[in-house]
C-alpha cells in the first residue's frame, strides 16, 4: 500500500512538472489545472488520513500535532480541530472517522480525474483528440 502510494506520488510529481514545463497553469487550461490542484491536495489528505491510523506508521500524537495545525486559522481555528477530532482529543471516534475519509476519498479522486481528463479534452486548440 505504501509502496503504491510512494510511485504514484513520484508520478503525480512528474505530470505536476510538465504542466509547470509547458505552461498548463496558462489560459485556456485553467479549468484542468485547477481541478488537477484539487486533485493533489485530495490525494494529500487521503495520504495522511492513511498514515494516521493505527495500522499506519503515525502516533495518535502525531496525528494530534498535525491535525493542531488548523487552529493556527484565526477565530475559527480551534472549532475546526474539534470539528475533525469530533471531540477534544484524537479518540476512537476520530479514527473512525480518518478511515472512513480513507477509504472514501479514492473515489472522488476518481471523479475528479475523469473530469480532469475530460477538462482537457473539451478545450478548443487542444493536442488530443
Amino acid at each position: 500500500h505504501a509502496n503504491t502510494a510512494s510511485a504514484f506520488f513520484f508520478l503525480v510529481y512528474l505530470h505536476i512538472g510538465r504542466g509547470l514545463y509547458y505552461g498548463s497553469y496558462k489560459s485556456p487550461r485553467r479549468l484542468t489545472w485547477t481541478i488537477g490542484t484539487i486533485i493533489f491536495i485530495i490525494m494529500m489528505a487521503t495520504a495522511f488520513l492513511g498514515y494516521v491510523l493505527p495500522y499506519g506508521q503515525m502516533s495518535l500524537w502525531g496525528a494530534t500535532v498535525i491535525t493542531n495545525l488548523m487552529s493556527a486559522i484565526p477565530w475559527i481555528g480551534q472549532d475546526i480541530v474539534e470539528f475533525i477530532w469530533g471531540g477534544f482529543s484524537v479518540n476512537n471516534a476520530t479514527l473512525n472517522r480518518f478511515f472512513s475519509l480513507h477509504f472514501l476519498l479514492p473515489f472522488i479522486l476518481a471523479a475528479l480525474a475523469l473530469m480532469h481528463l475530460i477538462a482537457f479534452h473539451d478545450i478548443v486548440g487542444s493536442g488530443n483528440p
